[in-house]
Formats: structure tokens, C-alpha cells, sequence
């Protein structure tokens, strides 16, 4: 092994990393917001066919894998007079594969809350802001926070999958790397490396802010 290569190669695939997070950060965000929508349709008993449309776009892509829908966006929608630029198109296929995801996460951690807790906040004049805010919230996130992490930590492995339509993100830096210095092994152990400190990071984040949101729980009783 030569890991001089890595050396020599360092910028562009730090530039590549960069561009990773930067679309992770992006996408998730994105399709955190969008989960939410989802999530809020199907708890509030909004209209009949809206929460009927929510439902079947969240099975259509529970069962679809995400390079099916990364192709569709951009090399079908062309045909029909949309065309975006790569990286929008990764953004928008993460986001719409990772909402669902999201928004079933979500949808299960305020299920999980007694309804009458509800009720009690409207019984004493809460605003629905103060109800989520100060009732809702505190509770539905330490349980939304752990499966929402590894949905977080799959979307960005799955920005891997974006070096097919010529993102220039991680992977497709180390693509380029390895055609100019024929040395696989030692790119791919570095880019196999970085993912899994990059996981490490967001899982200890992850980790510090669950016992955070859940010390009050664990102080002993004065």
C-alpha cells in the first residue's frame, strides 16, 4: 500500500467531502421539513383525499429504491421539458425518498403520546404553538431522535449513490482520483474510513443530544 496517494490527492477529495455534507446538511433538512408536512397531514384529520394522497405517496416510496428515483428525475423528466441540474436533482431525490421515512418516524413518536394530554392543553386555552412548543415537543422528540438519526446517517451514505448522475461529491472525487492513480485500495480505504468517522460524529451528536432532552427524566425524585 502507498498512502503517499492519498496524500497527493488530499484537495480534491476533501473538495469532493465538502460537497457531501454540504448536500446531506441540504437534503436532510429539506426532507425533514417535508416528513414534517407528511406527518402533520396524517395526525391533524386534514381532508379525506389529502391524507389519502400522503398515505399512498408514503408506500409508493417505502417500496422504491432510491437510484430508481434519482434516474427518473434525471433522465426521464428531460423528456418532458424539466430539466435540472445535477445537484438539485440529488437534493430533490433525497428529499423525496427521505420525507416518508421521516414523517412515518415522526408521525409514531406524537402517536405515542396519550391523546388526553391533548385535550388538557385545549381545555386550559393553550395556543396550538404553546401545546407543541411546551406539551408535544419535549416529549416526541427523545423518541423520534433515535431512528431519525440512522434515517440522517443513511441519507448521507446514500449521497454516494449521486456520483451515478455526476454529482461531484465524495465518491465521484474518489472516482477521479482512482482513474488517475490506479490505487483502489488506498482510495477506497480512505473514503471507507471517512464515512464511518463522519457516522461516529452524528451518532455521538445524536447520543449527547438524546440524554440531554431526557437528564429531566432521569434526576432522582426530591
Amino acid at each position: 500500500m502507498d498512502m503517499s496517494v492519498i496524500t497527493e490527492y488530499a484537495p480534491g477529495l476533501l473538495q469532493g467531502l465538502l460537497q457531501t455534507l454540504w448536500l446531506a446538511a441540504l437534503a436532510g433538512l429539506t426532507a425533514l421539513l417535508f416528513g414534517s408536512v407528511l406527518a402533520w397531514i396524517r395526525l391533524s384529520g386534514s381532508s379525506n383525499w389529502l391524507c389519502r394522497l400522503a398515505k399512498a405517496y408514503t408506500d409508493f416510496i417505502l417500496g422504491l429504491p432510491l437510484l430508481v428515483l434519482l434516474y427518473v428525475l434525471f433522465f426521464v423528466l428531460p423528456d418532458y421539458g424539466l430539466t435540472l441540474s445535477s445537484q438539485a436533482v440529488g437534493v430533490s431525490a433525497l428529499t423525496l425518498y427521505y420525507g416518508p421515512y421521516l414523517g412515518e418516524v415522526l408521525r409514531a413518536a406524537f402517536g405515542a403520546i396519550a391523546h388526553g394530554q391533548s385535550e388538557a392543553c385545549r381545555a386550559l386555552g393553550m395556543s396550538r404553538w404553546r401545546m407543541l412548543r411546551h406539551v408535544l415537543l419535549p416529549q416526541a422528540l427523545p423518541i423520534a431522535l433515535p431512528p431519525a438519526t440512522g434515517l440522517f446517517i443513511g441519507l448521507l451514505k446514500d449521497t454516494a449513490l449521486l456520483s451515478v448522475i455526476a454529482v461531484e461529491e465524495f465518491m465521484y472525487a474518489a472516482k477521479q482520483a482512482i482513474s488517475q492513480s490506479y490505487a483502489p485500495l488506498e482510495i477506497y480505504l480512505a473514503v471507507a474510513l471517512c464515512y464511518w468517522l463522519l457516522t461516529l460524529v452524528i451518532d455521538g451528536a445524536a447520543r449527547a443530544l438524546e440524554r440531554r432532552l431526557t437528564r429531566h427524566r432521569l434526576a432522582p425524585n426530591l
